[in-house]
C-alpha cells in the first residue's frame, strides 16, 4: 500500500475532547519524535501504522511538553518536576489512561517516575505494542523486501537493562523476512549506545573509545546491512557511528516502526 493511499490525519486530543469523545490511546510523539529532523520520519511511518490499523489514538500536539528525563538525568531537579508535574494535569485532564511512546527515556519516565507525582498510566512501548497487535493476529507481514538483508538490533539501556523489555523488539523484527544476527553484547550485557542521560548533548568525556564507536564497530562485525534501533538516541548515535566509520553505502540505520512500514508498503 502506497503512502497516498493512506488519508493521514493526526488526531489532535483538545479537538476530540470538544466533541466529547476520549481515545484509547495517547500517542506521546516525544521532543525528537517532534523536532528531530531524522526522528521525525520515525514519527510518521509509526503514524501511518497507526492509521493503516484504524488505532484509536490522538496526541497532544501543541500541548506535549518534554517528559523532563534529560533535566532529571543531568541534575536539574526542579525542571523535571515542574515538567512532570506540567505533564500530569494535562495527562489527567484528558482523563489518558493509556501511552504509546516511540522513546525509551520518556517510556521510563512516565511509567517509573510519574506516579510519585500523581501520573497513573499504562504506559507501552511501540514495539511492545506492535508485538501485541501480531500476537492478535492484527498485524501481518508477507512481504519479502528485506529477504536478502541482515539485521541486527541494538538494544536501548532505558528499554533493556532498565525496564527488563529484550523480546518485544526481537518478536517484532522476526515477522519481517530477513536474516537476524546478534552483536557480540546483547540484551544484558548490550553496550550503550552513548547518547543517554544527556550525554549526547555534551562533549565526549576523555576514554580510550568513544562508545558509540565501540557499538558500530560490533554492528559492523556481524555483517548486518541494516541497524535496527527503538530510542531516538540510539538511532543518532548509530547513524553518526555509520558515517565515522564511513560504512554509508553498505549500512544503514532504521527504527523497528520504519521496518514495519517499509515492509507493509505503507
Amino acid at each position: 500500500m502506497s503512502e497516498n493511499k493512506i488519508k493521514i490525519q493526526v488526531p489532535i486530543m483538545a479537538d476530540l475532547a470538544a466533541k466529547g469523545k476520549k481515545p484509547e490511546y495517547l500517542f506521546w510523539v516525544c521532543s525528537a519524535g517532534a523536532f528531530d529532523d531524522r526522528y521525525k520520519k520515525v514519527t510518521r511511518e509509526f503514524v501511518k501504522i497507526l492509521t493503516y490499523l484504524n488505532i484509536d489514538y490522538a496526541v497532544l500536539g501543541t500541548e506535549e511538553s518534554d517528559s523532563g528525563d534529560i533535566a532529571r538525568r543531568t541534575g536539574n531537579e526542579m525542571l523535571f518536576q515542574m515538567q512532570a508535574m506540567t505533564n500530569i494535569e494535562i495527562l489527567n485532564g484528558y482523563e489518558v489512561k493509556k501511552i504509546i511512546t516511540c522513546c525509551p527515556h520518556d517510556y521510563n519516565t512516565f511509567k517509573n517516575e510519574y506516579p510519585e507525582y500523581g501520573g497513573n498510566y499504562e504506559v507501552i512501548h511501540h514495539t511492545q505494542f506492535l508485538r501485541d497487535l501480531i500476537e492478535e493476529g492484527k498485524l501481518k507481514i508477507d512481504s519479502g523486501i528485506f529477504k536478502d538483508k541482515k539485521i541486527t538490533y541494538q538494544d536501548p539501556c532505558y528499554l533493556g537493562r532498565g525496564n527488563d523489555e529484550y523480546e518485544a523488539p526481537r518478536e517484532v523484527l522476526n515477522i519481517i523476512p530477513s536474516r537476524k544476527i546478534e552483536m557480540k553484547h546483547h540484551k544484558e550485557f548490550a553496550l550503550c549506545c552513548g547518547g543517554g542521560g544527556g550525554q549526547m548533548f555534551k562533549e565526549a568525556e576523555k576514554g580510550d573509545k568513544e562508545i558509540f564507536i565501540e557499538r558500530i564497530e560490533e554492528a559492523i562485525e556481524t555483517g548486518a546491512d541494516i541497524v535496527a534501533t527503538a530510542c531516538p538516541y540510539c538511532m543518532v548515535m548509530m547513524t553518526d557511528g555509520i558515517k565515522y566509520k564511513n560504512k554509508e553505502e553498505e549500512m544503514k540505520n532504521y527504527d523497528i516502526a520504519e521496518l514495519v512500514s517499509i515492509a507493509l508498503g505503507l
